[in-house]
């Protein structure tokens, strides 16, 4: 019987309805498999995943393939958001198997886990070299029955090759230097595609933190190369498909070098990473950074989107932010999914909308043609110009940008009423980390006072389900949390979360919630027998064939680089006790993540970013002033009580915002209300800024020009 129904796992639940006798992972499924001596058959996918949707399709929802499973095999459905564990240790066999991964990811296991057959997608009926999913099936319970001896080997020695992957990362080979950091800039500054931004050939990803990371290393050195990699793969993404030219937010990879055709799912992860990014570039731009420049607007506008995106289209009702939007859309129910049928655009369906005039002038705005640039002459739209600079069969319009906005609303508004595509209303934790932190340090630094609510809503909801006893747990769906453990990045994602929000808004509680989720990740997730050295799983976390350990930034970054930015930055904001440790700590962890700096820097962009700020002190920046007042934005009557000594103070604020490097920890209140201001008093009963590298302190200063001066110097 098919078991999925109640899982709190959409993907999980769009399973239920399968044939397929399928069971979640858990010790009954794997006793039930010793048992019956068969093997397990384990699918691991995501919601959001195009192929794993042609899969179930296909295979899953056929009566006749079901009923193979179900007579030789023990089926388990694994979703990799909510189990990132097991998804980390079975694409290590899969890669070690057959060179490559990816998902629908399809495992054949013996009854204590240990893989003995790895793939990914198998079609329904062979093709291109590929056998199909019940020959498959067939061979499996073949060499099961009557081979043995092949599946205990293959799977003894694919084990024993996992546990030597989860070794862990030396220590000593490499420290964090400038010199190091520059040489791996250098490395990936190589390969940048000098004509369509980002870095490597199609498909293409979105750097996202290697974007924050350069944008900290062009801070420190000012190289005008870095910062035109960075500003022209921000702008080419920005104007190109991969981008939602009508609500914002970014799609999940580009399936061309030029970032046109989007694989259209849209990730929260990818998302708040971006945001962070384009905050922090839009705090830049407008410097001397050699000939590409990108324009403040662009920078700014892409950050006001995503950030809209975040909460108009991924919010849940508890305050959380959702997974996923599907890459699929179902025009009719039941029927298969068609990827992008909501955003793809036709010329007659423009004028349709808008008549005939404001129609062409989208299309050629939108670079809508009659031949299309996707399938079946429909085009993904993209924005290569602004629309003041269109010249279209009309004069140009000095109202254009006007004009531009009420076309666009009412494109968003047509789009609306098309069928759309699903969203994963799963809440994971690690994901709302990143977005609260991006949302808390763009609302700060831009004056938005409604993104650091957000931040601050989310936050919340994440402390008040997601963490019991200090222990966090993985995901909520619907405001039920699951039972899935957290795992080292959402334990990291959620203190670099509440850390930010606690410089945004100066308040003492998001530091204290901080500093517990820190210490119980450094009792959980640490090597005793490795200082600065974590696994990606807790002590007492259910054991599976190796203890999973992943150094490497990929899609999200690697959970020790994420923990090493939580550190680094707690380091700064605690009390000298907490302080000496989280910083030994921080050293430790860095030192180690050295390796992948030094040798695999195109996925080392967490380990850089972090290492950017430690390099630099982190540099500290604690602003007190006598009105204790709140001052993460908005406006202040200047009749109210203390409004002088209130605007000074957020004068003084907002010139650390935007002149402070990335990474910089910058908190504003009383003196002595929480650690950074602890003797720290006002000057002459006025509000004074105090900028430290480390332990070295400038001497306290009093008016913007003179914050914006302490921190231009290196």
């Amino acid at each position: 019987m098919n078991q999925l129904a109640s899982a709190t796992s959409l993907y999980l639940r769009q399973h239920a309805d399968n044939p397929v006798d399928w069971r979640q992972w858990n010790a009954e499924a794997l006793a039930e498999a010793a048992e019956r001596d068969v093997p397990i058959l384990m699918s691991i996918g995501y919601s959001s995943c195009h192929w794993c949707h042609v899969m179930a399709h296909e295979s899953f929802e056929d009566e006749a393939t079901a009923a193979l499973m179900n007579a030789n095999f023990v089926c388990v459905k694994v979703d990799r958001e909510e189990r990132p564990d097991l998804d980390a240790v079975y694409m290590n066999a899969t890669v070690a198997m057959t060179g490559q991964g990816g998902w629908p990811m399809t495992c054949f296991l013996t009854a204590d886990g240990e893989p003995f057959y790895c793939g990914t997608y198998y079609p329904k009926l062979p093709r291109g070299g590929m056998p199909s999913f019940t020959q498959l099936l067939a061979a499996i319970t073949d060499t099961w029955l009557n081979r043995r001896d092949e599946v205990n080997k293959a799977s003894a020695q694919v084990t024993e090759a996992l546990r030597a992957q989860a070794a862990g990362l030396p220590g000593g080979d490499f420290s964090i230097t400038a010199e190091l950091l520059d040489h791996a800039v250098a490395a990936v500054l190589r390969e940048v595609d000098d004509k369509h931004g980002g870095f490597g050939g199609a498909p293409k990803f979105p750097p996202s933190a290697l974007l924050e990371g350069l944008l900290r290393s062009w801070e420190r050195t000012g190289d005008p190369a870095v910062f035109d990699a960075v500003s022209h793969t921000a702008e080419a993404m920005a104007r190109g498909g991969i981008y939602d030219q009508l609500r914002g937010g970014f799609a999940r990879y580009s399936v061309d070098d030029a970032w046109l055709v989007p694989h259209f799912e849209k990730m929260l992860y990818d998302n708040a990473q971006l945001l962070r990014a384009y905050a922090h570039l839009a705090r830049r731009t407008g410097s001397t950074s050699g000939e590409t420049v990108l324009a403040w607007p662009l920078a700014l506008r892409i950050t006001e989107e995503t950030a809209g995106f975040l909460l108009d289209d991924l919010g849940t009702e508890q305050g959380g932010f959702a997974s996923a939007l599907d890459a699929d859309t179902h025009l009719e129910p039941g029927g298969p999914g068609i990827e992008g049928a909501t955003y793809v655009w036709t010329p007659a369906e423009l004028i349709g909308e808008l008549g005939s005039t404001d129609g062409a002038w989208a299309a050629e705005v939108f670079g809508v043609t009659t031949a299309g640039n996707f399938e079946q002459g429909t085009s993904i739209l993209t924005r290569y110009t602004d629309p003041d600079a269109i010249k279209a069969a009309v004069p140009v319009d000095p109202d254009a940008p006007a004009r531009f906005e009420r076309i666009r609303t009412t494109l968003r508004a047509a789009r609306d009423r098309r069928p759309q595509p699903a969203r994963d209303d799963k809440v994971v934790t690690a994901w709302n980390g990143m977005a609260i932190t991006a949302l808390a340090e763009a609302g700060a630094a831009h004056g938005r006072p409604d993104w650091v609510a957000a931040a601050a809503h989310c936050a919340r909801y994440l402390l008040g389900r997601h963490v019991v006893d200090d222990r966090v747990l993985r995901a909520s769906f619907g405001g039920v949390a699951g039972t899935a453990p957290g795992v080292l990045e959402d334990y990291a994602w959620l203190a670099v979360g509440l850390l930010a929000l606690h410089q945004a808004t100066g308040e003492p509680s998001w530091l204290a919630d901080a500093q517990r989720l820190l210490d119980k990740a450094i009792e959980h997730f640490a090597d005793p027998a490795a200082p600065g050295s974590w696994f990606d799983t807790a002590d007492d976390a259910e054991i599976l064939v190796t203890r999973p350990r992943d150094p490497i930034d990929g899609a999200t970054p690697a959970g020790a680089s994420a923990l090493a930015e939580a550190l680094l930055t707690a380091s700064a904001a605690s009390d000298p006790a907490r302080a000496v440790r989280y910083r030994e700590l921080a050293d430790q962890t860095l030192t180690r993540g050295a390796v992948v700096l030094a040798r695999a820097p195109r996925s080392a962009g967490q380990w850089l970013t972090v290492a950017e700020a430690a390099l630099r002190g982190p540099l500290q920046v604690a602003i007190v002033g006598p009105s204790g007042a709140y001052l993460g934005g908005g406006e202040l009557s200047l009749d109210a009580p203390g409004a002088l000594e209130f605007q000074e103070e957020r004068r003084l604020l907002s010139a650390a915002r935007k002149s402070a490097p990335g990474g910089s920890i910058i908190v504003a209140g009383e003196p002595d209300s929480v650690p950074l201001l602890a003797d720290r008093p006002l000057i002459d009963g006025a509000a004074a800024v105090y900028v430290c590298r480390g332990s070295v302190c400038d001497l306290p200063v009093r008016t913007a020009t003179d914050v914006q001066a302490a921190l231009g110097r290196q």
